[in-house]
């Protein structure tokens, strides 16, 4: 294969691969482009907090919508489906308001690192999960664990 033919097909892996990641990411809307049910189930979810934005994006080949609030001075993202259903709730918790087996479980898979922010993760009204980002030097992580502070099998 000469170098020209390379060239092209390294370009053509590459443009198609920026496509892809580009599909996953998360695109930005308008409150008066969500569907109606997610729109009503943003309404109800929404008292009481301040209304951040809103996006959408496929994940596992379901369009799902999100509202980003803050409550009381803490972010919670709430994904929906297009009927409105709440599927999944990452809310920001402290550090000091986990059970001491969350915490330690944490710091565990924190290992040097420096633990910032974290979430509870819920999905169909069940816990399922904390993750929190750590900082470790310049490289940035994010790290998970059970409800229970226990290693997951598979990240949530």
């Amino acid at each position: 294969m000469n170098p020209f033919c390379k060239l092209s097909l390294a370009a053509l892996v590459i443009g198609l691969a920026t496509v892809s990641v580009a599909q996953a990411q998360e695109k930005k809307l308008k409150r008066e482009q969500l569907p109606p049910a997610v729109e009503k189930t943003v309404a109800t979810e929404s008292q009481g907090a301040t209304i951040n934005g809103f996006a959408t994006e496929v994940e596992r080949g379901k369009r799902l919508y999100e509202v980003e609030l803050t409550v009381s001075g803490r972010s919670k993202d709430i994904s929906m489906d297009k009927n409105g259903k709440v599927v999944e709730v990452e809310e920001e918790v402290t550090m000091d308001s986990l059970p001491a087996a969350v915490q330690e479980g944490l710091r565990k898979a924190a290992g040097a690192g420096t633990i910032g922010k974290i979430e509870s993760l819920t999905k169909s009204g069940k816990l399922v999960a904390y993750e929190a980002q750590v900082k470790t030097g310049t490289k940035r992580s994010e790290i998970q664990v059970g409800p229970n502070g226990e290693r997951l099998a598979r990240p949530q």
